[in-house]
């Protein structure tokens, strides 16, 4: 037995339902440090920026499951629909202090949404992410059909590039962090794209 199949046996054996409540209980945490000083001089905008962070990097992590299968044959699949769903509640959250905590006025949420073109290509990509969460179920694969479900789940791509790029305008001037996220989103995405066909015929032969 390898040890990419030792590490599977053992992944077998584990449950999924532990990322949903470390995830879920995350955004409580930061909340209740908000409440008591531990999140700075400004709570809210650092409270925004570490659920964004956390769903960018959740999303990064989701994405990274077909690359370590592909050259690892470690399969981590089973866990991939929890970090989905957990990446939609977290930028939901992210959403929502923005919404009612930081700009708190609709009319004026509204105005950045279409004014500021940061907000609206972080929008863009939550609004992406909507029927990816409503779908990551057996009833909506067998629904829609395998190839189907995977064009509709494809949408992550653009979404990912959306929210590392959202980053990168948010910050002012050109820092390292966001451009370093940007850089590891086109890493992953680029680690996912099939092989060309003359190293799939070469790996056959080999």
């Amino acid at each position: 037995m390898t040890a990419a199949q030792r590490i599977n046996t053992t992944l077998r054996r584990l449950p999924t339902w532990p990322i949903y409540v470390v995830l879920g209980l995350v955004p409580f945490w930061w909340l209740y440090l908000g409440f008591t000083g531990g999140l700075g001089v400004e709570p809210i905008r650092e409270l925004e920026h570490r659920l964004g962070e956390l769903g960018l990097q959740v999303l990064i992590a989701s994405l990274l499951v077909t690359p370590l299968r592909r050259f690892t044959g470690v399969t981590l699949i089973r866990f991939r629909r929890a970090l989905g769903l957990m990446v939609f509640y977290l930028i939901s959250l992210h959403l929502l202090v923005w919404a009612v905590l930081d700009v708190q006025i609709p009319s004026q949420m509204w105005a950045d949404i279409v004014k500021r073109p940061y907000i609206t290509i972080g929008m863009v990509g939550f609004l992406l992410l909507i029927p990816l969460a409503l779908t990551s179920n057996t009833f909506s694969i067998r629904r829609m059909g395998p190839k189907a479900w995977q064009r509709l789940h494809r949408l992550v791509y653009l979404s990912v590039i959306l929210g590392a790029v959202h980053w990168v305008m948010v910050v002012k001037g050109w820092q390292r962090e966001p451009l370093v996220y940007l850089g590891i989103v086109m890493a992953v995405l680029a680690l996912r794209l099939p092989a060309p066909k003359r190293f799939q015929l070469a790996s056959r032969g080999a």
